[in-house]
């Protein structure tokens, strides 16, 4: 049977589509010396998700939004972009006090290997591009790179202070969480020259999350209570201001799947705050456990997993109900923090911060998994690889 008009029509917009994709794509810059594999700097290519007519005025040379009514959608279950689908399936683990990445195989839960890097690492963050995963060394104040290929580590970047580590939506720089340097630095996202430095009044830049648009950026204060709003292309802060809680310590921060509010975790306020990111208005604060910390959307992008470090429990917020739904506990306690969700959705992986271990927690029933003893300080661990088409950064924020 002939197509009809309307197949026809559905079908020439997909290739549209398409081909405005990969040209975007093709715009990344190239090595220079093409020596360092692991810092490769073509741009992504995109999961095979279900392509939707972009509706979304977005920053410039960001690629197009698949989906306005979800910023997740290139994340679905094992939709692996190419350029990562081949790489061994690994959880690293940055333990801040032993100055290492244990990295783990997560079919039979056991550690194949560490990676000695720089002093104090606190996150592992997956580049742009997806190619490397760089490992944030606040103390010792350099980048280890690591090729997800192979596992191997490269020569380490002197970069000053980077506790966490970002990336623009159109991948023109990385953007560095300088904690201790009360600074935000963008950065080339290759060689991390230093491009443009943005001093903050707050105390503690830690963590943050991009708008539907990527035109702006909301940034967590840990140390002063503070948010800041920042306008991603001006590379300005334009607007900050204090949580209504004496007190508090925001930690990670992720934007719901339609683009509308943003939530902030706060661990002495033991909830997470509720805000409008374009409005920027005054949260109002969601409890949902003591010391809560981490962050984590689900691959149907209908839930989010809050990790309560304080009180060894996950809760499970449920983005249609606009409630916490359940609650998980780990057996004998422990300290979840951080972490990510496998590239099928079925296991949230947390690192216990201070009990030396990480936690495997099969999101269909809360059961834990396993528990995999690592070395001291267990922090922003990645998994990886994981979906989508690009990478924001923190310890997988993807598009």
């Amino acid at each position: 049977m002939p197509p009809t008009p309307l197949q026809r029509t559905l079908v020439k917009s997909t290739l549209i589509a398409g081909a405005a994709f990969v040209a975007l794509a093709a715009c990344g810059t190239g090595a220079k010396d093409g020596t360092d594999r692991a810092r490769g700097t073509k741009a992504a290519v995109p999961a095979p998700a279900k392509p939707v007519k972009a509706q979304v005025h977005g920053l410039p040379g960001m690629p197009p939004v698949l989906d306005p009514r979800d910023v997740y959608a290139a994340d679905r279950p094992n939709k692996l972009s190419p350029v990562v689908k081949d790489f061994p399936s690994r959880v690293y683990v940055p333990n801040t006090e032993s100055d290492t990445v244990s990295v783990i195989d997560p079919r039979t839960y056991e550690i194949v290997d560490t990676i000695r890097v720089g002093r104090q690492p606190q996150h592992v963050v997956p580049s742009w591009d997806m190619k490397t995963l760089w490992v944030n060394n606040d103390r010792g104040n350099t980048l280890t790179p690591i090729d997800p290929s192979t596992g191997r580590a490269g020569k380490p970047v002197e970069v000053h202070d980077p506790y966490n580590l970002y990336f623009t939506p159109n991948g023109r720089y990385a953007v560095v969480m300088a904690s201790l340097d009360r600074e935000l630095v963008f950065r080339d996202p290759h060689t991390m020259e230093r491009k443009k430095t943005v001093p903050v009044s707050c105390y503690g830049v830690n963590h943050a999350d991009f708008s539907l648009d990527g035109r702006y950026f909301i940034v967590s204060c840990e140390f002063s209570g503070e948010l800041l709003k920042v306008d991603t292309e001006k590379m300005k802060v334009i607007g900050q201001q204090k949580l209504p809680f004496r007190g508090a310590m925001p930690q990670d921060v992720k934007v719901s799947p339609d683009g509308k509010r943003f939530y902030v975790a706060d661990m002495m306020a033991d909830g997470v705050w509720v805000l409008d990111g374009d409005t920027f208005d005054k949260p109002t604060l969601l409890p949902t456990g003591k010391g809560t910390h981490g962050l984590y959307i689900s691959r149907d992008s209908r839930e989010m997993y809050v990790s309560n470090r304080g009180e060894g429990t996950v809760s499970v917020f449920d983005f249609t109900e606009n409630r916490v739904t359940k609650k998980w506990h780990l057996p004998d306690g422990g300290s979840p923090d951080m972490g990510g969700v496998s590239a099928d959705g079925k296991v949230l992986w947390l690192s216990g911060r201070y009990n030396a271990e990480v936690y495997a927690i099969d999101t269909r029933t809360g059961a834990q998994l396993a528990r995999v003893k690592v070395g001291s300080g267990p922090h922003g661990l990645a998994v990886y690889p994981q979906p989508g088409r690009y990478s924001l950064g923190h310890t997988g924020i993807f598009r």
